[in-house]
Protein backbone atom coordinates (compact mmCIF):
# COMPACT_ATOMS: atom_id res chain seq x y z
CA UNK A 1 0.00 0.00 0.00
CA UNK A 2 1.54 3.15 -0.84
CA UNK A 3 0.97 6.27 1.31
CA UNK A 4 2.00 9.23 -0.13
CA UNK A 5 4.58 12.03 1.47
CA UNK A 6 3.22 15.34 1.21
CA UNK A 7 6.60 16.37 2.31
CA UNK A 8 8.34 14.78 -0.91
CA UNK A 9 5.94 17.04 -2.98
CA UNK A 10 6.92 20.52 -0.44
CA UNK A 11 10.65 19.73 -1.13
CA UNK A 12 10.25 19.85 -4.48
CA UNK A 13 8.35 23.20 -4.99
CA UNK A 14 10.51 24.31 -2.33
CA UNK A 15 13.79 23.37 -4.94
CA UNK A 16 11.76 24.84 -7.69
CA UNK A 17 10.79 28.16 -5.74
CA UNK A 18 14.53 28.19 -4.07
CA UNK A 19 16.13 27.89 -8.04
CA UNK A 20 13.99 30.73 -9.21
CA UNK A 21 14.84 32.77 -6.27
CA UNK A 22 18.34 32.14 -7.11
CA UNK A 23 18.39 33.03 -10.70
CA UNK A 24 16.07 36.30 -9.75
CA UNK A 25 19.36 36.65 -7.05
CA UNK A 26 21.54 36.33 -9.39
CA UNK A 27 20.61 38.76 -11.91
CA UNK A 28 20.10 41.18 -9.54
CA UNK A 29 23.73 40.68 -8.18
CA UNK A 30 24.90 40.80 -11.61
CA UNK A 31 23.76 44.14 -12.41
CA UNK A 32 25.12 45.62 -9.02
CA UNK A 33 28.50 44.15 -10.13
CA UNK A 34 29.04 45.09 -13.32
CA UNK A 35 30.22 48.26 -12.94
CA UNK A 36 33.00 47.02 -10.47
CA UNK A 37 33.97 44.89 -13.35
CA UNK A 38 32.93 41.97 -11.93
CA UNK A 39 30.59 38.51 -11.91
CA UNK A 40 28.89 36.93 -8.87
CA UNK A 41 30.86 34.12 -9.17
CA UNK A 42 34.15 36.24 -9.18
CA UNK A 43 32.65 38.29 -6.70
CA UNK A 44 32.47 34.89 -4.73
CA UNK A 45 35.27 33.97 -5.48
CA UNK A 46 37.78 37.06 -4.27
CA UNK A 47 35.19 37.29 -0.96
CA UNK A 48 35.85 33.29 0.09
CA UNK A 49 39.98 34.37 -0.53
CA UNK A 50 39.30 37.29 1.63
CA UNK A 51 37.84 35.37 4.75
CA UNK A 52 40.84 32.61 4.45
CA UNK A 53 43.95 33.08 6.79
CA UNK A 54 46.43 33.99 4.37
CA UNK A 55 44.21 35.17 1.52
CA UNK A 56 44.46 32.01 -0.14
CA UNK A 57 42.37 28.61 -1.33
CA UNK A 58 43.92 25.50 -3.45
CA UNK A 59 42.37 25.17 -6.69
CA UNK A 60 40.06 22.50 -5.83
CA UNK A 61 38.76 24.33 -2.93
CA UNK A 62 38.17 27.46 -5.22
CA UNK A 63 36.25 25.43 -7.88
CA UNK A 64 34.07 24.08 -5.14
CA UNK A 65 33.31 27.25 -3.70
CA UNK A 66 32.68 28.66 -7.31
CA UNK A 67 30.62 25.62 -8.14
CA UNK A 68 32.57 25.33 -11.20
CA UNK A 69 34.39 22.48 -12.85
CA UNK A 70 37.97 22.25 -12.39
CA UNK A 71 38.60 23.72 -16.18
CA UNK A 72 35.95 26.26 -15.24
CA UNK A 73 37.56 27.47 -12.37
CA UNK A 74 41.26 27.55 -14.56
CA UNK A 75 39.66 29.57 -16.77
CA UNK A 76 38.47 31.90 -14.34
CA UNK A 77 41.46 31.96 -12.11
CA UNK A 78 43.35 33.07 -15.66
CA UNK A 79 41.36 35.92 -16.02
CA UNK A 80 41.19 37.13 -12.46
CA UNK A 81 45.35 36.82 -12.37
CA UNK A 82 45.35 38.79 -16.03
CA UNK A 83 43.59 41.66 -14.19
CA UNK A 84 45.78 41.59 -11.06
CA UNK A 85 42.85 40.29 -9.03
CA UNK A 86 44.56 37.02 -8.04
CA UNK A 87 47.74 35.30 -7.97
CA UNK A 88 48.84 31.66 -8.06
CA UNK A 89 51.25 30.55 -5.31
CA UNK A 90 53.13 26.76 -4.91
CA UNK A 91 51.26 25.57 -1.86
CA UNK A 92 53.69 25.65 0.79
CA UNK A 93 52.89 22.00 2.75
CA UNK A 94 52.76 20.14 -1.34
CA UNK A 95 54.90 21.61 -3.24
CA UNK A 96 52.60 20.09 -6.66
CA UNK A 97 50.03 22.24 -4.99
CA UNK A 98 48.78 25.12 -6.25
CA UNK A 99 46.90 27.74 -4.33
CA UNK A 100 45.49 30.66 -5.39
CA UNK A 101 46.18 34.16 -3.51
CA UNK A 102 43.88 37.49 -3.55
CA UNK A 103 46.39 40.36 -4.25
CA UNK A 104 46.08 43.82 -2.88
CA UNK A 105 44.24 44.44 -6.11
CA UNK A 106 41.93 42.30 -5.21
CA UNK A 107 41.32 43.15 -1.64
CA UNK A 108 40.77 46.61 -2.64
CA UNK A 109 38.28 46.07 -5.91
CA UNK A 110 36.19 43.31 -3.33
CA UNK A 111 36.49 46.14 -0.60
CA UNK A 112 34.67 48.32 -3.52
CA UNK A 113 32.24 45.71 -4.37
CA UNK A 114 30.74 44.82 -1.23
CA UNK A 115 28.61 47.25 0.19
CA UNK A 116 26.96 47.91 -3.02
CA UNK A 117 26.70 43.87 -3.38
CA UNK A 118 25.30 43.53 0.21
CA UNK A 119 22.66 46.26 0.00
CA UNK A 120 20.82 44.65 -3.17
CA UNK A 121 21.10 41.07 -1.52
CA UNK A 122 19.66 42.85 1.53
CA UNK A 123 17.14 44.71 -0.89
CA UNK A 124 16.83 41.54 -3.13
CA UNK A 125 15.88 38.94 -0.57
CA UNK A 126 13.28 41.55 1.91
CA UNK A 127 11.33 42.24 -1.45
CA UNK A 128 11.11 38.97 -2.95
CA UNK A 129 7.72 37.72 -2.78
CA UNK A 130 9.29 33.67 -3.59
CA UNK A 131 11.09 34.28 0.44
CA UNK A 132 7.34 33.21 2.12
CA UNK A 133 6.88 30.61 -0.56
CA UNK A 134 9.75 29.09 0.93
CA UNK A 135 8.68 28.49 4.32
CA UNK A 136 7.12 25.07 3.85
CA UNK A 137 10.26 23.53 2.54
CA UNK A 138 11.98 24.53 5.23
CA UNK A 139 10.05 23.24 7.95
CA UNK A 140 9.89 20.22 6.17
CA UNK A 141 13.75 20.57 6.32
CA UNK A 142 13.56 20.54 10.04
CA UNK A 143 11.98 17.86 12.60
CA UNK A 144 9.46 19.34 14.36
CA UNK A 145 7.98 20.77 10.53
CA UNK A 146 8.21 24.18 11.41
CA UNK A 147 10.56 26.65 9.97
CA UNK A 148 13.65 27.11 10.47
CA UNK A 149 14.53 30.34 12.40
Amino acid sequence: MYIPDDSSEVRVRGWRTLAALHCDLERTLEGVLRPHGLSVVEYTVLEALARQDGWHLRMKQLARVAALSDSAATRMVNRLEARGLLARVLCTTDRRGVSTELTAAGRDLLATAKPAHDAALCRALEESPLIGELAALLGSLTETGEPAR
